[in-house]
């Protein structure tokens, strides 16, 4: 233990009832936007200097006296918790700063409530990522559910938004259900005193109640983040709740689960099995693609943007599933690689995401609109937000020296460097799966010219939109705080893989090591198979851009000509020339229709005014959900024949059931 470790904890706890008093302090006061968000975001800071220091220190433990008689609060702050927990500090910072000038615009009873429960969100969040016992994280994860539920559900006079609420609240609650019965095997009945982290990783699982507590796990964890086939609630949820909370849940809340995950293989399970990581790998694949994929083709920005969440949450589960096949069979180098690959592509995605949906917050402020197809030319309206979205839309498409590109990066460098290994199925699997997330990349970039392109560039689609503002000043220091984190975090990766090889070395008992050996090129195995420099890659971009200037000038002699771009030869250029939304998804959707459940709206030639309109739906709706839904009102309705009202026949029911025990005693 050291001074800086105990130092680090007693901030983050700090923070956390700081947090709390915060909120409390918002319900009673009025304007509480005006100071209570920027304090907030000042305690994010302090959170995610303190995890930082943290990071390569000794874990720590505290035991609180709170909770129920001979079941205490048990907390541990050690390098994974504390990359969580730096995570959570510097996307938060970014949502608060933006959200001080955001939730201005709310009634004044709405902003008390949603103040308290905005902050209730946060300590729930770093509370499951210092958790130490099985009691206090369930209590943490329940605290945190119940404030997003009601955050999703602020404005709760909409039909829809609290059919999305529910939702998302439904299937919380039954992945919660398989975390506290994971939790229960792998205490295995050893009594009160086994609830603890710590009797858990003392404890001796055979096999087959190992994997139970796994595939628990992850079905309880995967429900939470998004995870293929448990995804319905996201895409219906985040476009319901305002925008700050969306960048809060997709940026962070979805990383509380990954940090479930790799809390519950890596540490409280002693034990790993090969097709652990083949499920886990082969599920984030297909969630990735599916993510992708029908992200392609919204038209609604938040929906696009919650899709897109769904892709990224694919890649982290996939990296884990790697990770956990090379730790399975010894390859602790690229089981390092893989690990750290993932963990920055949480970060990445924190930053990016967050960007990237309060950005939309600004646009849905300004105009009114979520739809695509309505919008364009925005960036002459919303400069500061066109420009500061472009840094989240460059970085979620992969492309350096930005951040997105360096996990990404990474995450195929571990499974084009991996060796032949002992079973050949997996190495049959592995190049598959390289191409498949190789495409995931291909197609989020795909998606992210759509969003940039339809919203902000061309011409106004409506005439409303003259009337666009752009962000105001609290909301630009939000948005520069995430855009300034997907730069750096770019340009930065030696020292970030550094950072997080104290994880590394935690989870797996390897570091990655040779990345942090030059500061100038990342390294991930040798430099002979790989290596990059974002600080030469943006030297040589600013070279050509410079030496393309110099010569427009030398050749031109300075003159500047403005004209109309080349229209074909027809003259009649307006916003009913550019291409739409859906106009924009349509080749996915003839690619990948076997997928989506297709409504179309088509004009015939004897319209007056033709329109068209197509709206794709997941087809898991149809094949999982609605069944049942349809059992659990036909069990609900032969339930509900034992209700007659009757006392007589409620005391033969009791009567039947004793006589029915006593046989069995």
């Amino acid at each position: 233990m050291s001074a800086a470790s105990l130092t680090a904890l007693d901030v983050s706890i700090g923070v956390i009832l700081f947090w709390i008093m915060l909120g409390m302090l918002g319900l009673w006061l009025k304007h509480a936007a005006r100071f209570i968000f920027p304090l907030s975001a000042a305690a994010s800071l302090l959170l995610a200097g303190g995890a930082l220091v943290a990071l390569p220190a000794a874990p720590l433990t505290l035991v609180l006296p709170l909770g129920l008689p001979d079941l205490p609060f048990h907390l541990r702050l050690d390098s994974l918790s504390a990359f969580f927990l730096l995570l959570l500090g510097t996307a938060s910072a970014g949502i608060s700063l933006f959200g001080s000038g955001y939730f201005r615009h709310l009634e004044d009873k709405t902003l008390r409530l949603l103040c308290l429960e905005y902050h209730l969100f946060l300590a729930g969040m770093a509370l499951v990522m210092l958790a130490d016992d099985a009691y206090l994280f369930m209590v943490a994860w329940e605290v945190m559910a119940l404030s997003s539920y009601f955050l999703v559900t602020t404005d709760h006079h909409v039909v829809e938004i609290r059919k999305a609420g529910f939702l998302y609240l439904l299937i919380a609650h039954v992945g919660a259900i398989a975390i506290l019965l994971s939790f229960g095997v792998m205490q295995g009945g050893h009594g009160i005193g086994a609830y603890t982290f710590e009797a858990m990783r003392a404890a001796a699982l055979n096999p087959f109640w190992a994997s139970i507590a796994f595939l628990l796990a992850l079905f309880g964890f995967g429900a939470k983040a998004g995870v293929l086939p448990m995804h319905v609630w996201l895409p219906e949820a985040h476009p319901a709740a305002p925008s700050p909370v969306s960048a809060l849940m997709s940026g962070v809340m979805l990383k509380t689960a990954i940090y479930g995950i790799l809390r519950v293989t890596f540490d409280l399970l002693g034990t790993q099995l090969w097709w652990w990581g083949v499920l886990a790998l082969g599920l984030g694949l297909a969630t990735a693609i599916f993510g992708v994929m029908f992200a392609a083709v919204q038209a609604d920005m938040k929906r696009l943007l919650a899709y897109s969440s769904i892709e990224n949450i694919g890649l982290l589960l996939a990296g884990i599933g790697l990770t956990l096949i090379f730790h399975v069979y010894g390859k602790d180098t690229l089981a390092a690689l893989a690990l750290i690959a993932t963990l920055y592509h949480s970060l990445n995605h924190a930053m990016f995401k967050s960007l990237l949906f309060v950005g939309t917050c600004s646009i849905l402020h300004a105009t009114g609109e979520r739809n695509m197809g309505r919008m364009g030319g925005l960036m002459r309206k919303m400069p500061w937000a066109a420009w500061l979205m472009l840094v989240g839309v460059l970085a979620i498409a992969g492309l350096p020296p930005l951040n997105g590109f360096v996990s990404e990066w990474l995450l195929l460098q571990a499974f084009l460097l991996s060796p032949g290994l002992p079973n050949d199925y997996i190495n049959m699997l592995v190049p598959v799966a390289a191409a498949a997330v190789a495409m995931a990349a291909a197609l989020a970039a795909y998606v992210m010219v759509k969003f940039y392109g339809v919203i902000f560039l061309g011409q106004h689609r409506e005439a409303a939109l003259e009337h666009a503002h752009d962000a105001g000043i609290w909301e630009r220091l939000g948005m520069g705080w995430l855009a300034l984190g997907c730069v750096l975090l770019g340009l930065a990766p030696v020292f970030v893989v550094g950072q997080l090889d104290q994880v590394a070395q935690m989870l797996l008992g390897a570091q990655l090591g040779n990345a942090a050996n030059n500061w100038v090129f990342l390294t991930p195995v040798d430099t002979e198979r790989a290596s990059y420099s974002p600080m030469y890659f943006l030297l040589a971009v600013l070279g050509v851009m410079l030496l393309a200037s110099l010569l427009v000038r030398r050749l031109y002699h300075g003159r500047v000509r403005r004209s109309a771009p080349w229209d074909c030869g027809y003259p009649a250029q307006n916003a009913r020339m550019q291409d739409t939304a859906e106009g924009f998804g349509q080749p996915i959707r003839r690619i990948f229709e076997p997928f989506f459940r297709i409504e179309r709206e088509v004009p015939t030639p004897f319209d007056a005014h033709p329109h068209y309109h197509g709206h794709s739906e997941d087809r898991l709706w149809d094949i999982l959900y609605r069944p049942l839904q349809h059992l659990t009102e036909r069990l609900s309705g032969l339930a509900g024949l034992l209700q007659h009202g009757r006392i007589h026949l409620y005391l033969t029911y009791t009567a039947v059931t004793l006589v029915v025990l006593l046989l069995f005693v």
